[in-house]
């Protein structure tokens, strides 16, 4: 028995939610900052760090589309294997850019704790979130123009599918 609304008008049936389907690699935009928001990140040492890291993609689990290295935060694209987490995915990027940061006298904590995380939801999404990324040295007045920023790029070219 179906319990009658207190004004005893019968309850229409609400929309059932879809269940969301997901592409089996979708495609994450991801942001992290360093400890205290310090300038780190723009250097030549991390830069190489970062591209070692994203070119060794398949043994980490992921692969690095476009991504631009800020002073004092990152923003890049991600694709996941289905058996990582973007947790400990992330871990082990900052793990592997701290080394390479305590190699050059830079003394931890590196980055603040947590990232932002974003699911891409189609192709546009993708190419929407890069125009307003690519732009942030020249929104920063670190560049002229965003191809004169050193340290962005692309290393895996993904694509959004649905």
């Amino acid at each position: 028995m179906t319990a009658e609304p207190p004004n005893n008008k019968p309850r229409t049936e609400r929309l059932r939610r879809l269940n969301r389907i997901f592409p089996a690699s979708p495609v994450y935009f991801l942001t992290t900052c360093t400890f205290n928001r310090k300038s780190l990140l723009a250097t030549r040492k991390v830069h190489d760090a970062f591209l070692e890291f994203a070119h060794a993609g398949e043994a980490h689990g992921a692969y690095i589309g476009s991504y631009v290295l800020m002073p004092d935060h990152l923003h890049l694209f991600v694709a996941l294997a289905q058996d990582r987490t973007l947790s400990d995915w992330m871990k082990s990027l900052k793990n592997s850019l701290s080394k390479s940061m305590k190699q050059s006298g830079i003394p931890a904590p590196h980055w603040q704790k947590g990232f932002f995380d974003h699911l891409l939801r189609s192709a546009e999404s993708y190419s929407q979130k890069w125009e307003y990324v690519r732009d942030n040295p020249v929104r920063a007045g670190l560049a002229k123009s965003w191809e004169e920023w050193p340290f962005r790029g692309e290393v895996w070219e993904l694509e959004y599918r649905e």
